[in-house]
């Protein structure tokens, strides 16, 4: 059984950065997508960051130009860079992995941004 580990959340003030990571207990063969999504109280779960396997990424719009995708395919590990957080970041971050038979979702990591 294959599991999603976050790490990396945590509380920062307006302007900082923060770094998650998500790794994977087991390999996971035949990704299509890694990606994050975030669920911010009382919203629902959006789609913050991806990439496809070849490489292409796409981002929300909230985000763009401040949060960066990536990932380590040997390991099965995908990272979110955040940088000039904002208090509207404020969120429980998922990490997901998208293979053709299967979809996996990390437990989620806490992200609070003060003002």
């Amino acid at each position: 059984q294959v599991q999603l580990v976050e790490s990396g959340g945590g509380l920062v003030q307006a302007g900082g950065s923060l770094r998650l990571r998500c790794a994977a207990s087991g390999s996971i063969v035949s990704i299509n997508v890694m990606g994050w999504y975030r669920q911010a109280p009382g919203k629902q779960r959006e789609l913050v960051a991806a990439m496809r396997s070849g490489g292409s990424t796409s981002y929300a719009d909230s985000v763009k130009g401040r949060f960066t995708i990536s990932r380590d395919n040997a390991k099965s590990t995908v990272y979110l860079q955040m940088n000039s957080l904002k208090p509207e970041d404020t969120a429980v971050y998922y990490c997901n992995i998208r293979t053709i038979g299967n979809n996996y979702w990390g437990q989620g990591t806490q992200v609070t941004v003060s003002s």
